[in-house]
């Protein structure tokens, strides 16, 4: 498939000139990551100086440019009738908007495709202050399929990107989990609001200092050898668990640097990154930003675990207490005397243990990420270059009118009575002796299921909530003198992730046979099971 191109300027023409004044309308930046936002929602706090009057106007669907362009920096204006956005951004509009889908300019403009041609053309001696002139910005040749098409695409990558984002929220909700885990644990350690005793950092553990020596840093004689070389953003980037560098020392680099072990904790200590930590998973040379932490105990990885989390918690604190400086830093002394709570050792052991588990997890999801991460990258590469048949994509529009005439759903209201009431069996000795375990139990939740079915009237509801709350019950009454020995140890909850996965695989099993159907409660607005 051959398109044409059009350049930049057949599609914008400036427009920015409108000033904020004294007009009260929402403040918006750009950022890498997710284009043009509320500055209050991704900063949580107003960053725009006091003054905004010579702030310009976005008005909707203009495209406000940011810098350094080749990182991404831009986005449409989408929210408002009216935003503001610093004066130094530039803000284009639209020639022809029936001709232009937004979603598919915005999304090649922050391609990397768009983004290694901004690179080719900018101009400047310093990395992140060069810059692309507006001739050279008009001047790029955008890839410009028909309307449809546009639409197509736009809403291929939007697919992957909806599942990247629930990866990255998955992830996220890990970490939620692992903090509320040590809050219902230990309690919040800055506070110390369940009185353990303390012993301050310097004691617990071995507090060293990175090193680099060498001036200036960049000589290129003592890089790109064997030997892994962190910077801070290497920490902050690891997720708690530093595996991969984005610099190597060579025979004479290292003798230079300070080498750090697996299993130290390592703390960035200047700019932006103050605060963010990691547990090496590899053995890593560092520089003096970094301060690696070594726990003295003989059960160092169980140490290393626990502290690294309660890091985690001081990170606002060292923040607050570094000093106001271009380049804020922390050092050895801000970390010594920071008071480390001391619970139960079984209580260390036992929090590590399902951190360790948590951190697998998250490693799979990591690498899944990476891997969409990457299927999205080649899927715009093909999709900008029209490497892909277009004809098998259903528009939008198109879509959510067949699904419309194939499937209305019944209404209902919400009724749980049947489930409320619901008595469930006494399984026999050998299913009794399986229930300990998600795999185990998983055909007795069948058969308990089916029971509940049975005992539902038509009209009345399914609550997978209210369900797997009866299957819970049934289990604590069943689990008389320790009889599931293996149930809920280490920490891990009595009704797992597995145990709700495999009742939606049995419920989509259900309604493909007819058994249940999905209706429309009307009371909650909301689409709910029933039964058929």
């Amino acid at each position: 498939m051959t398109w044409g191109f059009r350049t930049l300027d057949a599609l914008l023409d400036k427009s920015g000139t409108d000033r904020a004044g004294k007009q009260d309308l929402p403040i918006l930046s750009i950022t890498m990551s997710d284009g043009l936002v509320d500055q209050s929602e991704k900063f949580k706090k107003r960053v725009a100086s006091r003054d905004t009057t010579k702030y310009r106007i976005a008005h909707r669907n203009e495209l406000v440019v940011g810098f350094p362009i080749d990182e991404g920096v831009l986005g449409f204006q989408t929210k408002y009738p009216a935003g503001i956005v610093s004066p130094a951004y530039d803000i284009w509009k639209l020639k022809s908007p029936n001709d232009t889908f937004i979603p598919y300019l915005e999304r090649y403009l922050r391609s990397n495709q768009a983004r290694q041609i901004y690179a080719s053309k900018m101009k400047g001696a310093v990395a992140r202050r060069r810059s692309l002139s507006k001739v050279d910005f008009l001047g790029l040749e955008i890839p410009f399929p028909s309307f449809d098409d546009q639409k197509r695409i736009a809403h291929l990558l939007g697919k992957v990107e909806g599942l990247i984002a629930r990866r990255k929220q998955h992830l996220q909700q890990l970490d939620d989990l692992l903090k509320s885990v040590f809050l219902k644990m230990f309690g919040d350690p800055v506070r110390n609001e369940m009185g353990w005793e303390t012993e301050l950092l310097g004691e617990l553990a071995t507090i060293e200092r990175g090193r680099f020596s060498p001036r200036p840093r960049n000589d290129p004689k003592f890089y790109n050898g064997a030997y892994p070389f962190i910077q801070t953003g290497d920490i902050s980037r690891s997720n708690g668990r530093l595996r991969e560098y984005t610099q190597t020392l060579n025979e004479l680099g290292i003798k230079v640097s300070k080498k750090f072990d697996v299993g130290t904790i390592v703390i960035a200590i200047v700019g932006a990154t103050i605060g963010e930590t990691a547990i090496l998973q590899i053995p890593t040379y560092a520089p003096d930003s970094v301060i690696g932490i070594t726990p003295k105990s003989a059960t160092k990885e169980t140490e290393s675990v626990f502290i690294e989390f309660l890091l985690r918690f001081w990170k606002p604190v060292l923040r607050a207490r570094a000093p106001e400086a271009a380049r804020a830093n922390i050092n050895i002394e801000t970390l010594r005397p920071l008071p480390v709570i001391c619970p139960l050792d079984k209580d260390r052991e036992r929090f590590a243990t399902i951190v360790e588990k948590v951190e697998d997890l998250k490693s799979r999801y990591q690498q899944s990420l990476a891997d969409m991460e990457y299927l999205y990258g080649a899927l715009s590469q093909k999709a900008f270059n029209g490497e892909l048949d277009l004809s098998r994509i259903v528009l939008p529009d198109e879509q959510q009118d067949a699904m419309a005439e194939e499937y209305q759903p019944q209404e209902i209201q919400e009724d749980n009575t049947a489930i409320r009431s619901l008595e469930l069996s006494t399984p026999d000795i050998e299913a009794l002796l399986e229930l300990a375990t998600p795999d185990g139990r998983k055909p007795t939740i069948e058969q308990w299921l089916k029971e509940c079915i049975g005992q539902m009237r038509v009209g009345e509801t399914f609550s997978a909530q209210l369900f797997l709350e009866k299957v819970l019950n049934k289990m604590i009454e069943l689990d008389h003198d320790g009889l599931f020995e293996d149930w809920g140890r280490d920490g891990e909850p009595k009704i797992t992730i597995a145990d709700y996965d495999s009742l939606k695989d049995m419920i989509f099993k259900l309604i493909e046979n007819g058994t249940l159907i999905q209706a429309f409660a009307t009371g909650i607005n909301s689409l709910q099971v029933a039964p058929a």
